[in-house]
């Protein structure tokens, strides 16, 4: 199919992912294995994750990477602003987003897709690059839809 770090094509990705997470019905191994498939077959990331909403906040997810910051606020940094404008955030340069949260001061551009689970906001899932610039419309629309089947696979998990 392809070699890690060698995406070329999201829709051979998302085909996998569909396949992955088909006949599971458990929402933490749902995140566990995206995030896991993500971080394998991107090329120049370090950071690959999920906060869920709890208590009207993000929670820590499964993820990849170093160890990441537990908590954030609605609103705040590049994944409390995708959910409070339920949008997709593509930052080329972190350092120049205002309220940024440096949980990894190696990352330098970071791309936030807000989660939807059965019409309500159910968290983010968020990439961090070590390098400005590292994400594109290219990767918007193929991460999109790689959260669209997830959330998919989300609605019939418990």
């Amino acid at each position: 199919m392809f070699q890690p770090g060698q995406i070329k094509d999201y829709n051979a990705l998302n085909t996998a992912l569909d396949h992955l997470l088909a006949g599971e019905n458990d929402r933490i191994s749902h995140l566990a294995n995206a995030s896991s498939l993500l971080n394998y077959f991107l090329d120049d990331v370090n950071w690959v994750g999920f906060y869920t909403m709890k208590n009207d906040q993000l929670q820590l997810g499964p993820f990849q990477g170093l160890p990441a910051c537990v908590t954030i606020p609605v609103g705040r940094g590049v994944c409390g602003t995708a959910v409070s404008e339920n949008k997709t955030m593509v930052v080329a340069d972190v350092h120049a987003f205002p309220g940024h949260i440096a949980c990894d001061a190696n990352s330098k551009s970071e791309i936030v897709v807000p989660l939807t689970v059965n019409g309500e906001i159910y968290g983010v899932l968020d990439i961090d690059a070590p390098i400005t610039e590292r994400f594109n419309t290219d990767d918007q629309a193929g991460l999109e839809a790689f959260a669209a089947i997830l959330e998919k696979h989300l609605e019939m998990a418990e």
